[in-house]
């Protein structure tokens, strides 16, 4: 019997160990929720698990997007919806112009109206604009000003996913109300009145082509905000399923690993006593 080295006391010790390392990992993820709290954990799962964090992030980023772009969109389409409402006025207007009941101080009167209801109209391409970008026309200002920009927004988690909505030129310039703008104080006769009216349903025309296009692309961008949520779901689903720890399992797995470090910690005692009975042989 060899006392000097006590082999059984040294295996008992290193299990002990190996169960120790265990028993804190298990206490690690089930403090955190993880099952991968460290790329040692699971090195592909942690690649994966961070690869479709990154996708979820830049899906919710798309998501954010979407929102704002319906926001813009909603501006634009409630500034047009009263520039739409001053057109049927200016209409009316004409159309009463346009009678022998309606005296030539009744025309006048009648242009002073349109004249500042197509100010207005001016005043609304001008001062409509998200964050600075001008939605109606490409600046604040004059009713001379060139078109908007086309408008490009990312909705998605990839650069080409994006929806544009066309350039967009709602004042006197843009909807071809120039004429009917610079009527001087005599200019308004009945028959000048009847043939404006043609112009101002132009007008109309090419307004509501503005706003059902900005309606189309509104609807084009929340269907993709939806379908956009539906991935984020998923993928977090996904995600969750490699990255978080099952509890019961884990609970489970924790108790054993207990018990095994009890079972050890007297299987060591045990080892160690052995080594005492080499005393019997000396008495």
């Amino acid at each position: 019997m060899r006392i000097n080295t006590n082999v059984s006391s040294l295996t008992a010790q290193e299990a002990a160990q190996n169960t120790s390392k265990s028993i804190t990992s298990s206490l690690e993820k089930l403090s955190t929720g993880l099952r991968i709290n460290k790329a040692s954990d699971d090195a592909s799962g942690l690649a994966i698990a961070d690869k479709l964090r990154t996708q979820a992030t830049s899906i919710n980023q798309g998501i954010s997007n979407g929102n704002s772009a319906v926001s813009l969109l909603q501006i634009a389409d409630k500034s047009m919806g009263e520039q739409s409402n001053i057109l049927d006025t200016v209409k009316a207007k004409l159309i009463q112009a346009n009678t022998a009941t309606t005296s030539a101080d009744g025309r006048e009167s009648i242009r002073k109206d349109i004249d500042k209801l197509l100010t207005q109209l001016d005043n609304i391409a001008g001062q409509t604009n998200y964050n600075g970008t001008y939605l109606l026309q490409s600046a604040a200002g004059s009713a001379g000003s060139a078109a908007s920009t086309a408008l490009n927004f990312q909705v998605g988690e990839k650069s080409a996913d994006t929806i544009t909505n066309e350039a967009v030129q709602s004042n006197t310039t843009g909807l071809g109300l120039t004429t009917l703008s610079g009527l001087t104080a005599s200019g308004l006769t009945a028959a000048v009145a009847g043939t404006q009216q043609s112009t101002v349903d132009a007008a109309i025309t090419t307004l509501n082509g503005y706003r059902g296009n900005i309606g189309s692309t509104q609807n084009q961008v929340e269907s993709a905000v939806r379908n956009l949520m539906t991935q984020a779901t998923n993928v977090k689903a996904a995600e969750s399923i490699i990255r978080d720890v099952d509890y019961a399992q884990e609970s489970a797995n924790f108790n054993k690993q207990n018990i095994i470090s009890q079972a050890g910690s007297y299987a060591i005692s045990q080892a160690n006593s052995v080594q005492q009975n080499v005393l019997k042989l000396l008495q």
